[in-house]
């Protein structure tokens, strides 16, 4: 089986072909942090933009790599949200005109699944597994029962983590990306010279908060006023040990409550452009192991926005006789778990 997978839901434009025992034979990534720099942000019609010029050079790069003709592809695939709806629109429409020019099924797939199920684009990643999943648009934790099925034991009232970052970078002068930008000025500071806050940590159930430890930083970095380089760094290294404190805190949670529900299953998996971030990992790796379970990443590569999780999703989709019809309709919000009330960050691509 060979899918070609198509990624446009904010500012990377992706292609990948991967093969149905998980290989995977191209997969080419064009960011746009240039095109988005001088605004401090990703804006949706910029990125739209960018994703029409550069996606058909992208496509037929990622053939070119894999060696295989469209023509060669059982299925083509491509997000279908949640996302900035002018880049999901690109996306999707190439992929329907390809599907038809081949006639091969268009599948659309959830962004969101593609980062749940991308953990298992490496052998030996079986179902049921806890799901820690954090980006610029949304942090939740959900129990993986299979393909589609998808429970929500928690998620964010507020902000996201990686909003969070991203504003805190922005506050604090740290340059853009956000994300990158503060783990770097982290690793140079002292996280014990300000005391932050750690929302939700202790209380009963699994959602998250970060929309009050931003406002604190907020009113220290006004308190401070002209900040030196050793004020970011401490500002930024406080900052991330609340996260992190608090992401292994409310995972320590949902790991009690998925184990009570499946006590032969100990494996926690993060995922998202966060889990990039090799501190919160360490934070987490320490809440598993005294949890019991085993902490599970994708390669860095595979944590920030591509094309192969969206074709690895499809791939598993495809395999359970799931395509979508050329009346498929993009979708700005589409909570994984569908059943579920939407909450600020679950089903929301920022």
């Amino acid at each position: 089986m060979l899918i070609l997978g198509l990624e446009t839901s904010c500012d990377e434009t992706a292609a990948a072909v991967v093969a149905g025992d998980g290989t995977v034979l191209a997969d080419v990534v064009l960011s746009q942090i240039e095109e988005h720099r001088p605004y401090g942000g990703v804006v949706p019609e910029v990125a739209a933009r960018a994703h029409l010029e550069h996606l058909d050079r992208l496509i037929a790069e990622a053939l070119a790599r894999a060696g295989q003709p469209l023509s060669a592809m059982d299925a083509i695939a491509a997000t279908g949200g949640p996302g900035l709806i002018g880049g999901v629109m690109v996306g999707v429409t190439t992929a329907k005109a390809l599907s038809m020019v081949v006639g091969k099924p268009f599948i659309a797939v959830n962004h969101l699944e593609g980062h749940a199920l991308s953990a298992r684009l490496s052998p030996g990643i079986d179902f049921p597994y806890l799901l820690l999943l954090i980006s610029g648009g949304h942090c939740q934790l959900l129990a993986v029962e299979g393909v589609g099925r998808y429970r929500r034991l928690g998620a964010t009232v507020d902000d996201a983590a990686g909003e969070a970052f991203d504003k805190i970078a922005k506050l604090v002068g740290l340059g853009y990306p956000g994300g990158p930008a503060v783990e770097r000025w982290a690793a140079q500071g002292n996280a014990a010279r300000f005391i932050l806050p750690r929302p939700m940590k202790g209380r009963p159930g699994c959602d998250f908060s970060f929309s009050g430890l931003k406002n604190a930083v907020r009113l220290l970095v006004r308190e401070l006023g002209v900040l030196s380089d050793q004020d970011r760094a401490d500002v930024a290294a406080g900052f991330q040990a609340a996260v992190a404190e608090v992401l292994a805190d409310r995972s320590a949670h949902a790991m009690a409550l998925f184990a009570a529900a499946h006590p032969e299953a100990r494996r926690l998996v993060v995922a998202g452009g966060v889990a990039a971030n090799l501190a919160l990992r360490d934070a987490l790796g320490r809440a598993a192991e005294k949890a019991g379970f085993t902490l599970t990443a994708p390669p860095l590569r595979l944590c920030t926005d591509n094309a192969a999780m969206i074709a690895w999703a499809a791939i598993e989709r495809f395999r359970e006789g799931g395509s979508d019809g050329l009346d498929f309709a993009p979708r700005p919000r589409w909570p994984l778990d569908g059943g579920a009330v939407p909450l600020h960050g679950a089903g929301v691509k920022a």
